[in-house]
């Protein structure tokens, strides 16, 4: 008789090894495929646009504590304590709820990547990428998925 065995695992454990495939720049384009909505590829376009005009020499501002109460009611982090992983994980989400047929989920999901866009503006004009470590590192991530869907 063969005898099957099981191994117990822990609920962190399975949310680690779910996400564990978002860790790295080459995945986030993975997770841009299938609906992109229309406005995440408007902001993503014009982004782009900017990036490649005038590369970013200007300041932009920071996010207001509105759009920081914004990001925090919904469970995310401002985007210079974000992991790639975690920017990926929550990419993914923001298209799961713009493609919903909720239009107040809509309306919550671009506000939220308007706000994610504002972010990385002020990050690359304050030059943020030379100055902290690589483990925060998710604007990398965000980056990425914006020229993936603006092409």
């Amino acid at each position: 008789m063969f005898q099957k065995f099981t191994k117990k695992v822990k609920r962190e454990q399975q949310d680690y090894n779910l996400y564990s495939r978002y860790d790295n720049l080459s995945m986030s384009s993975l997770i841009a495929r299938g609906q992109i909505p229309m406005k995440q590829r408007q902001l993503a376009t014009n982004y782009m646009v900017i990036k490649r005009i005038f590369g970013f020499s200007a300041v932009h501002s920071r996010i207001t504590n509105s759009e920081r109460a914004i990001l925090k009611k919904y469970g995310f982090d401002v985007l210079e304590n974000s992991t790639i992983s975690q920017i990926n994980h929550q990419l993914e989400q923001l298209k799961i709820w713009s493609n919903s047929g909720d239009t107040f989920v809509k309306a919550y999901a671009d506000e939220i990547f308007e706000i994610r866009i504002k972010e990385l503006k002020f990050l690359r004009a304050s030059n943020y990428s030379t100055a902290v470590g690589e483990f925060y590192d998710g604007y990398k991530a965000l980056e990425r998925y914006i020229e993936y869907i603006a092409n």
